[in-house]
């Protein structure tokens, strides 16, 4: 039997997922938006696309809780996007009061289901979609950390001129300008990537990487990306359905790895059929422990704003 996958909001995030879900034959996915007939219209225009995009996924838009019941998982995207200028921090409320009504209406309907959380703040979202649906840990999980790999990678490729497909990378910490890229274990082919790019251009890199999400925003102006997010969390579904175990950078519950505990930061995680399988702790240098340090520091600020 196929698996049931509920995405939550159909702005620009919500379509795109549910259409790779759908083109990836992951499973039949439901797309949910309280603006009136839009989400039907977007899940129709969807599955029209089948016969020559080659995906027999059943899609459906809708604006009812009940047509999401008992799904596999469920991928809340709902929320209000960034401004210019505008943090991820500076949407805690506004998303915190849509956020918890949606997971409310989330586990009255698939109790049983995974959430996979992409509203920014992330960790803080995560961490209220966590607390509300008083699901285990390994259930409920955001995604970040693939996001923030992924524009490193790019930009690295971009810098170096090769394949994007040949660098791997690594980016921890909380979703936001105190993310941690650790360059010590970001490679092109299993080579240092010390090898190919001077410390000073590795540090511009970095810190691009971590205005990424800003920078786009500043083109788009009304709103924040879409394409790659998406992309990220297609990813994440596919390794949770057909339990590929892949090591991912996300969003996690910690109680103590990393020294941290009580909260949602981006980790190396296994993912698959059962959630977050595994945590995967590596050895920081002092340098890198005091930047995971300083974006704990960041995410907590974000939490202690929240008021359930």
């Amino acid at each position: 039997m196929r698996k049931k996958i509920t995405v939550i909001g159909a702005g620009h995030v919500g379509e795109v997922t549910a259409f790779k879900i759908a083109e990836k034959e992951l499973g039949d996915v439901v797309l949910l938006d309280l603006i009136e007939d839009m989400p039907i219209g977007k899940g129709l225009d969807i599955r029209e696309g089948g016969p020559v995009g080659q995906y027999d996924s059943a899609i459906i838009g809708t604006n009812s809780y009940a047509d999401t019941a008992n799904s596999d998982i469920v991928v809340i995207t709902a929320g209000k996007p960034r401004k210019p200028g505008m943090s991820r921090d500076e949407l805690v409320d506004s998303n915190f009061n849509i956020v918890k009504p949606v997971t409310e209406e989330i586990i009255k309907h698939s109790p049983n289901a995974m959430l996979l959380v992409v509203s920014n703040p992330l960790d803080a979202m995560a961490y209220t979609a966590f607390k509300v649906s008083g699901f285990p840990k390994n259930k409920v999980f955001g995604m970040a950390g693939i996001l923030d790999t992924t524009r490193f990678r790019t930009f690295l490729a971009m810098e170096i001129n090769v394949s994007v497909e040949s660098i791997q990378a690594l980016v921890l910490g909380g979703h936001g300008d105190t993310m941690v890229p650790i360059s010590r274990y970001t490679t092109v082919s299993g080579i240092p990537i010390s090898h190919f790019i001077p410390q000073d251009r590795l540090d511009a890199i970095i810190d691009r990487t971590r205005k990424g999400g800003g920078e786009i925003v500043k083109y788009l102006k009304t709103g924040s990306a879409y394409y790659a997010p998406s992309l990220a969390v297609a990813e994440m579904v596919e390794s949770i359905v057909k339990d590929k175990k892949k090591i991912l950078p996300c969003a996690a519950y910690l109680e103590g790895e990393y020294g941290i505990k009580g909260l949602y930061f981006g980790v190396p995680i296994k993912l698959g059929a059962d959630g977050v399988e595994e945590i995967i702790e590596i050895d920081l240098t002092d340098e890198e422990k005091e930047m995971i340090t300083s974006s704990e520091g960041a995410v907590r600020s974000v939490i202690d704003l929240l008021k359930f």
